[in-house]
Parts: structure tokens; sequence; C-alpha cells
């Protein structure tokens, strides 16, 4: 399953309490940081006493939570409820708590925090990022205060002083959003050939990909060649499939990106999903990271800024695989040991690195999670379950998630060399990186 599933977490069936509030107490801001991975934003939120890791995800109203990695949380007010999303079935059950307390740093505090439990453990989305997350945090982060996201420093800040955010966002870009069922939407201009057509989009932090396009909702939409059917993502429902492509350009106001990737899932997808008046897709995180990012939902405004990152390629995952962590396994590292020689003629000492020793620690396993049909690894023999041990001959124990990610993404023509163990045999597999939807006028 890909990290772009993520974004699935686009509708609730369930409406928030007014007192659930993040509010900061007792200063003119707070700073928050956090971890960046595949373009998503995973922040610490501290809940009834136990320290978690929260999506931060603009495309969802509620509190989330699916996971405690062995933690004791103790929750009260259970009732149950019924959730419905993105994916082919009409809903899942799941759980609401309400009257939490929520502390984000030492400053931004919700001592009325409403959770929504899915008891289905598909949406532990640990595996699929390389680091324990317990949940997913929308709408309640956002509503009562500014805030500025700064993708290069991985910094967040929280305002509670409206001038002081003002005086920060003096140069960025102002636009208009509206708030509508507690979740962003922005105007952009979408330019599939060569004619621009204003779209009123999800800003949706929780997606990883650059833009999604719902084709059924688009007057006389014609898929962009060439284009390749994938699998886009897990909703609440099911599995979320479609087509991806290029675009010519997307624009917000005078911000051009160029080619970039277009994910448009199929029709069976999204035939649940109530969406808003207008809607005909989403920006995802892709985009976003090329800006500083400042939200005001009082305001109903957002404002960018170009960071450093702004030009990248919209790079795709080129080997057509998908990966997951599972979980961490004892190894041994043979460790030197520095034997210190005194100099009788000197104050100085020697080292003489002539002993070694083993010594036992913690490291992660990956394996494949999806092989899409067709793609060069597809065509080496590369099987779903497969266990990576070595990529380019160097050990996998001693990568993240993120970074193999990035190789798949890297430069077209690369080859990858891949030792896998498939049950008890291992096997050696090479393929090239290979883009199936390179950009053509």
């Amino acid at each position: 399953m890909k990290l772009k599933f993520f974004l699935v977490f686009l509708l609730i069936s369930v409406f928030g309490n007014a007192q659930n509030s993040f509010i900061i107490k007792d200063a003119k801001k707070t700073v928050i940081p956090f971890k960046l991975i595949n373009n998503l934003i995973f922040i610490p939120i501290n809940v009834n006493g136990v320290d978690l890791t929260f999506l931060l995800d603009t495309g969802v109203a509620e509190t989330l939570l699916f996971s405690l990695d062995n933690q004791e949380l103790k929750l009260s007010n259970v009732e149950k409820i019924k959730f419905s999303g993105l994916g082919g079935d009409l809903s899942i059950d799941g759980f609401k708590s309400d009257k939490n307390i929520g502390k984000i740093g030492n400053y931004l505090i919700n001592d009325s925090l409403t959770i929504f439990l899915i008891l289905n453990q598909e949406f532990n989305i640990s595996s699929h990022v390389g680091i324990p997350v317990n949940g997913v945090i929308g709408y309640h982060f956002f509503k009562n205060h500014p805030i500025i996201i700064d993708y290069l420093s991985k910094k967040i800040t929280v305002y509670s002083d409206e001038n002081l955010f003002k005086k920060k966002v003096r140069k960025f870009e102002e636009f208009p959003i509206s708030i509508e069922k507690s979740k962003p939407y922005l105007t952009t201009d979408v330019e599939m050939t060569h004619e621009k057509k204003s779209s009123k989009l999800l800003i949706d932090l929780g997606n990883s990909d650059p833009i999604w396009l719902f084709p059924t909702l688009i007057k006389d939409f014609v898929y962009n060649r060439p284009n390749i059917e994938d699998f886009l993502g897990r909703g609440f429902n099911g599995d979320i499939y479609g087509k991806r492509s290029r675009i010519h350009n997307f624009y917000i106001g005078d911000f051009k990106f160029e080619k970039p990737l277009t994910a448009m899932p199929d029709e069976f997808s999204i035939q649940h999903v109530h969406l808003v008046e207008d809607r005909k897709g989403s920006v995802g995180g892709e985009i976003m990271r090329r800006f500083t990012v400042a939200f005001s939902y009082p305001d109903k405004k957002i404002y960018l800024r170009k960071n450093k990152d702004f030009d990248d390629p919209f790079h795709f995952n080129m080997s057509g695989l998908d990966f997951r962590q599972d979980g961490l396994q004892w190894q041994e590292d043979l460790v030197k040991i520095e034997t210190v020689k005194a100099n009788t003629t000197s104050s100085q000492f020697t080292a003489q690195n002539d002993k070694f020793q083993y010594k036992f620690i913690l490291k992660p396993i990956f394996s494949i999670s999806g092989v899409r049909k067709d793609s060069p690894a597809d065509i080496a023999g590369v099987k779903k379950d497969d266990k990576i041990i070595l990529i380019n001959g160097n050990k996998t124990a001693d990568m993240t998630l993120q970074e193999i990610m990035e190789l798949m993404k890297s430069q077209e023509g690369k080859n990858i060399k891949m030792l896998i163990q498939r049950k008890t045999q291992q096997l050696t597999v090479s393929f090239t990186l290979e883009d199936p939807i390179p950009y053509q006028d």
C-alpha cells in the first residue's frame, strides 16, 4: 500500500463539538516541531498523559485514533458510531470518546478533546510510514488560531497574537479560502492541455500526491496520455483505484507548476462520498511543501510564499513497488574495540584497532506491500510480501522507508539490484527505473 493512501481520510460522517478547541494559554505563540515523511506532517500530541504521534491533515474534520503501539490510554464517554469515506463500501464501525485532554507543546491545550476510534487495523499506517503513528488530527487543530507551516525548518508556529501573525505573513501571497464541512477549499486553475479551467480543490495536507481530480465531476473530461491504471490509496471503505497521468500546468494565482503528476480515482471509489458543491478534486502535500504555508481559518485565508523547493520536478515511483516496514528485529553488528596504549615518551595515547566484538541492535525489516502490473519490478519477478535484504549492495536494515522511496523516484534509467527473501529462498532481481507517465506535448 502506498503512502499516498493517507489522503483517504477525506470524509467522516460525524460532526464536531463546539467546545472541542485547542487554545494557546499564556503565550503569544507556540512552536511545534514536526517530522516530514513523503510530504506528510506528523506532530506530537499528549492525550490524557500519553505521548502520541498524529498525522496533521486538513482533509479530516475530526481527530482519529487507530493505534496505541502497546501504550495504555484511558478514554471516557465512549459510544459506538459509523464512519464513511472514500472506497467501495458504505461504512465501518468505530467509537467516539468525549472530554479528553490534549496538549501540543507547552501552551496549546484542548481540555475537551473529542476522539474517534477506528478499530479496523488496516488503518494502522505506521508500517507504511516507518515511524509509529497513532492517529490523525484535522480541523480542531486549525480552527481557532492562525498558523504558519515551515516545511524547510519542519516547524509549525501557532499564534494567539493576530498582529504578530500579520507581521509574519506580510510578504506572502494571500488567497481566500472557504471552510466547508470543516475543511478548507481553494480556487485554482487546472490546465489539462492548453485551456485553463477554474477548479475548486480541497487543500488536503493528508494527501502526499500533488493533485487529485474527479473525472466524473468535470465536464468533458479527457484523460491525458500516457496514463496508467494504479492503486491510489486506502479509504474507510476499501481500496481506491484509478488512473495516474500528468497535466500540462497547474496554477495557484500566479504560482505555476509544470507537468505535475495527477491521480484520478474511478467512479466506484467516490460513489458514496458526499462532496461539497463544485469541488473538482484536491491539492496535496507535494504541492504545498514547495511553500511556507500560513492558514487563518477565522479569516478564511491562506498565505503562500515560495521556498527553495518550489521548482523541484514531480518525480514518480518508477519501480512500481509499494513498501512497508514489518517492525524491527535484533541484528548483530561487528564493532571494533580500540585498545589504548600509553606512549612513555609523551603524554599521548595510541589506538590499536586489533579487537572486535558483536553487539545486537534493533533494525527495521522491509517488505513489498504491492506491485504495479507491468512495472519494471513486476517484469523482473518481484512479488508481494517479498522481504528486501539488499538494494544496490546496501543493507535495507541500515535504511529508512523514506530513503527507499526516494531511491525509487531518483532517476529514470537508474539500475536497481535487489536481494530479496521469498519464504525460505533468497533471490537476486534487477530492473531499470522507467517513468510510465512521462509528460508529452
